[in-house]
């Protein structure tokens, strides 16, 4: 049976991003130290596995589990920390299986950077709208057409679900736990030893890769993420507008007091420059990406790059 202490168990995938473990595992043994002697006063972890081998880390640095799949109704928390995609069998049969028995327990499970999709393979996210980095987001659609997910916030805790999207935001997500579990002095603590100033909460948006179109505001970067993760089966304005928290009037004084433009014609440039890289980095036929970037059809497609750049995009690939 759980006590009062705040227990996590910790499922490394193979090639896991040893940062995300880091920073989760340091917030939590900081919030629980006292006297710098690293005590386990309000929280204790454990690193599970089936098996007692190191798991090597994306970086090489390898990891060795402390516990094998114990009792899951023992912890708070099971946290599945993923890695490196290409990885074909990230987890074994038997912690798949463990998995779905600590969801069975009503344990809490959240997945953290690409663990997301090891619970989603697992379905286990059904109910949950799962946090997904931006670049990570196309293949987890691809890979899960079905599942709720959002490319722009950091992190998303359900009472029995969370997601996190990886990088810095897992000592967000972290420290979020535990001041729900411990208190907001254990947090605090946490965080001054992280040189931490302050927690961002989750829904703050992510960095994205694409200051281009400029803008401070919070709702426009998370727009702009939506546009960038969507080029092929483009947003309704009024559905991105819904999803940064405004009405679709709001969101076009709101473009045109930053940008100087409007959501849609954003949008497509979003899309624009999306075929662009398309057209220099692939060989892919013309009518497949003007498909991919969410135009009707080649010609379309081509009229609206030339109008755009000032040149066809047959005769950028040629000259790349």
């Amino acid at each position: 049976m759980r006590d009062s202490k705040l227990r996590v168990g910790f499922i490394l995938s193979r090639s896991f991003t040893l940062s995300a473990f880091a920073l989760f595992v340091d917030t939590l043994r900081l919030a629980s130290d006292s006297l710098d002697k690293s005590g386990r006063a309000y929280a204790d972890w454990e690193v599970l596995a089936n098996v007692r081998n190191p798991i090597v880390s994306s970086c090489g640095v390898e990891v060795t589990p402390t516990s094998r799949l114990t009792d899951p109704t023992s912890f708070s928390y099971i946290v599945v920390v993923g890695g490196l995609l290409k990885v074909m069998e990230p987890v074994d049969a038997a912690t798949f299986d463990y998995l779905k028995q600590a969801n069975e327990a009503r344990v809490a499970l959240i997945g953290i950077c690409t663990g997301t999709f090891i619970l989603a393979e697992a379905g286990l996210l059904r109910a949950h709208r799962t946090c997904v980095s931006w670049l990570h987001f196309a293949e987890f659609q691809r890979r899960f057409p079905h599942q709720q997910a959002r490319p722009d916030r950091l992190f998303h805790l359900d009472r029995r679900i969370g997601s996190c999207a990886g990088g810095s935001s897992v000592a967000d997500l972290a420290a979020a736990i535990v001041r729900r579990h411990i208190n907001a002095r254990a947090e605090r603590n946490a965080l001054n030893f992280l040189q931490i100033d302050k927690a961002r909460p989750s829904s703050h948006v992510q960095a994205s890769r694409s200051p281009l179109y400029g803008g401070s505001d919070q709702r426009i970067k998370a727009a702009l993420i939506f546009m960038e993760s969507y080029t092929e089966d483009a947003v309704p304005i009024s559905q991105l507008a819904a999803e940064v928290g405004l009405s679709r009037r709001q969101l076009e004084r709101l473009f045109q007091a930053e940008l100087k433009s409007s959501p849609a014609l954003v949008y497509r440039k979003v899309r624009l420059e999306r075929a662009k890289r398309l057209v220099v980095e692939t060989r892919a036929p013309m009518l497949e990406i003007a498909i991919e970037t969410g135009f009707e059809n080649a010609s379309h497609f081509s009229r609206s790059f030339r109008e755009h750049f000032g040149y066809a995009p047959s005769t950028l690939r040629l000259a790349a």
